[in-house]
């Protein structure tokens, strides 16, 4: 996000052309400056030269113009670099969501990788079962013959 101005370390002239271009977009702004032009007329009509008024009005009127677009480009250059900070964090954001995407797409392949180590002892276990269950046979088979043969030995040996 875009620094906000800290007051004590902005020096003094930026300070006041900030307040100038605050205060010059205000109400009261507005309303002086209708206070200042009314009583320029009014001293005309209360005698004063019309040309002396008119050039002092024009004069402080043009000057004012010119330090208005003055602080007006300054606040464009503040807003500018404002909107070149946010685009930078905005890239670093980018950034870092694209190393998240990688990062989760090298877990899904792992989880993946995973799955298939799963299903293989699976199947792995279901043969050992199988042959656990055919090696029981067997024994018994085994078993059984032994004990038939312990029988037939033991009818011989009577």
């Amino acid at each position: 996000m875009p620094k906000k101005h800290d007051t004590e370390q902005e020096p003094l002239a930026e300070r006041f052309i900030s307040g100038a271009t605050k205060w010059l977009g205000s109400t009261t702004s507005l309303i002086v400056h209708t206070v200042f032009f009314v009583a320029c007329f009014v001293l005309i009509l209360m005698g004063f030269s019309f040309e002396k008024v008119l050039l002092t009005l024009t004069t402080a009127v043009s000057l004012e113009a010119i330090y208005l677009a003055l602080f007006i480009q300054m606040s464009v250059n503040r807003t500018t670099e404002s909107l070149e900070a946010v685009e930078e964090e905005l890239a670093e954001i980018e950034e870092d969501v694209q190393e998240i995407h990688e990062d989760v797409a090298e877990i899904e392949k792992d989880i993946d990788e995973i799955q298939e180590d799963i299903d293989e002892i699976e199947k792995d276990e279901d043969e050992w079962r199988k042959r656990d269950a055919a090696d029981a046979q067997s024994l018994k088979a085994i078993e059984d013959r032994l004990s038939a043969i312990l029988a037939d030995l033991e009818k011989l040996r009577r």
